[in-house]
């Protein structure tokens, strides 16, 4: 998820999105505006959100206030200003069912919660274009652009605590809806091929996204490797009748650690009988 965050329009008006970007920046708009509801969605039928985490959900959410200053103080076109706004308010959902499913909370105690924090950020962010907007009306960019660096920080931090889930689960991911990764990483991808179709290319912009792009394909890439370790022991509990977390659950109640649940699936090496030594008196 990210926004244009460093180069200003050249003009004080709305920039229409088909003549910025044209389609690429269409396709960017669609994915973000509703790249977490496949991940709600999934949260809410399972009732689940081990793997998932909070503080990923929070930074994002918290990344909205720097980027909603950012896209309306600079009056960027409606999609890009809505944008941000929409983004802050999926991210606390997601946020407040974590609060739900995994910390067990009453739903009215979280969903309280988030509608403050929602209220709280709301209100900075409205304070904050009100008084960066006739700064920015006067010709001076710096405080604007300090506000997308830091919304872009945000972003990209927010994608640092699901590698402490894969290093929990050693390489597995679970919790994270692959359709809202994909549309993420899709959504990057697509914004770095806009800065690409530009005349001059923002390389912050580019930085941001570049980085995006290879946490997510790392997040990726680390389940790909954990199903190509553990393919033995999945192959061996499925002829049982078991999956994965079944065996795992087995040896860890026996006290036995990870790597011995993978060695125990391996197939046992044939003992040679070794050649018998003839000794002559």
């Amino acid at each position: 998820m990210s926004w244009e965050c460093v180069t200003p329009p050249a003009s004080r008006s709305p920039v229409p999105p088909e003549t910025d970007h044209g389609y690429v920046l269409d396709n960017r708009y669609r994915l973000w505006c509703v790249q977490l509801i496949p991940q709600i969605w999934t949260n809410w039928r399972t009732k689940k959100t081990e793997g998932l985490p909070a503080m990923m959900m929070f930074l994002w959410a918290l990344c909205g206030v720097p980027f909603g200053v950012y896209a309306v103080a600079q009056n960027f076109n409606i999609p890009l200003q809505v944008q941000p706004q929409v983004f802050m308010a999926l991210c606390l959902i997601a946020w407040a069912q974590i609060l739900i499913y995994h910390s067990k909370w009453p739903a009215w105690k979280a969903s309280l919660l988030a509608l403050v924090v929602a209220t709280v950020f709301a209100g900075v962010e409205a304070a904050l274009i009100l008084t960066l907007r006739p700064v920015y009306d006067g010709g001076n960019e710096v405080p604007i652009t300090v506000f997308g660096v830091i919304a872009a920080v945000f972003l990209a931090a927010g994608l640092l605590p699901p590698y402490g889930e894969l290093w929990k689960r050693r390489g597995r991911v679970i919790g994270i809806n692959w359709v809202f990764l994909a549309m993420d990483w899709f959504g990057a991808f697509f914004s770095l091929m806009a800065l690409v179709a530009q005349n001059t290319f923002d390389v912050l912009g580019g930085v941001l996204y570049i980085i995006c792009c290879a946490l997510e394909i790392g997040i990726f890439s680390s389940h790909l490797l954990w199903l190509a370790r553990t393919w033995k022991i999945r192959k061996a509990a499925a002829a049982e009748g078991k999956t994965f977390d079944d065996i795992s659950a087995e040896y860890e109640s026996r006290g036995i650690p990870f790597e011995k649940v993978r060695k125990a699936t391996r197939r046992p090496r044939r003992h040679m009988p070794r050649k018998a030594q003839v000794f002559h008196p």
